[in-house]
């Protein structure tokens, strides 16, 4: 049952991320500074800065369950982000208006994007929490969470790089 649930969350956060996406792609910011695709470039650039607010306050200053996280990081903003669009709509600028605004699209998606989702998790670090979740209080390196080594790889590795943020480690419900 709770793997339903699990798909229940994604299905739930797709929906309103979907609704979002084709209201803000079909308002005035679709029509704003044509050729250049701007409604994708503002869903991208926000969409950036809500996952990386919601999972560094998800992994390092609030506890959340799994099925928030799922919620919001992989329903609403995979739904609310247009990366395929992104892609689809440089290739027509470049084809249709050369390689020079095609080139601009990217660098600016790319920078203001990881401008983005750098200020997001700022942002996010910078309330203040009652009690650090166990994913704070273990030791970090880079600057990125690790979970506790597991036997295959105490021998390689000090510790197992965590492969998502979206999942809680063992024993964090």
């Amino acid at each position: 049952m709770d793997t339903l649930t699990k798909y229940l969350a994604v299905a739930a956060g797709s929906a309103l991320g979907g609704m979002l996406r084709y209201f803000l792609g079909s308002t005035i910011l679709a029509r704003t500074a044509a050729p250049f695709p701007t409604a994708t470039f503002v869903i991208n650039v926000t969409g950036s800065f809500i996952v990386g607010f919601f999972l560094t306050l998800a992994t390092e200053r609030m506890h959340m369950s799994a099925h928030l996280r799922l919620a919001v990081a992989v329903g609403f903003v995979g739904a609310y982000t247009t990366f395929s669009t992104f892609e689809y709509e440089t290739l027509r600028l470049a084809e249709e208006h050369g390689f020079q605004l095609a080139l601009l699209n990217v660098i600016l998606s790319v920078v203001v994007g990881f401008a983005a989702v750098w200020g997001g998790a700022r942002l996010a670090r910078s309330f203040e929490s009652q009690t650090p979740t166990p994913r704070r209080a273990e030791q970090r390196l880079f600057g990125r969470p690790f979970d506790k080594p597991d036997a295959v790889t105490e021998g390689a590795a000090q510790r197992d790089i965590v492969d998502s943020n979206v999942e809680p480690p063992p024993g964090e419900v």
